[in-house]
């Protein structure tokens, strides 16, 4: 998985690409620390570009909406499509983290 980062006054985003899996547990902290960082009461992931996303970075996911929800900071999830749509919906995480289309 890659990600680009940018920020606006509206909100901080960062923006995957590729597949979230296990393997990518060590770029987690690098995310993290941009959630830690943000100036913003919004924090985006944009997902439009993301084939794929397993067990391990659905609870990535939590991780992140716990330390967005730790600084008052709302999470969202942007573009889900396909089989990442499909997992997030599963996991019925849209419960938990707020989804936009």
């Amino acid at each position: 998985m890659d990600f680009k980062t940018t920020e606006t006054a509206e909100a901080t985003e960062v923006r995957l690409t590729g597949r979230l899996e296990f393997t990518d547990h060590d770029r987690l902290g690098v995310i993290a620390a941009v959630v830690q960082g943000a100036r913003t009461q919004r924090f985006v992931i944009d997902m439009i570009d993301l084939e794929f996303i397993d067990s391990a970075g659905l609870g990535m996911l939590m991780i992140l909406q716990e330390e967005a929800e730790t600084r008052n900071i709302k999470m969202i999830l942007r573009n889900l499509r396909g089989d990442v749509k499909r997992s997030i919906d599963l996991a019925r995480l849209g419960e938990i983290i707020a989804i936009e289309a």
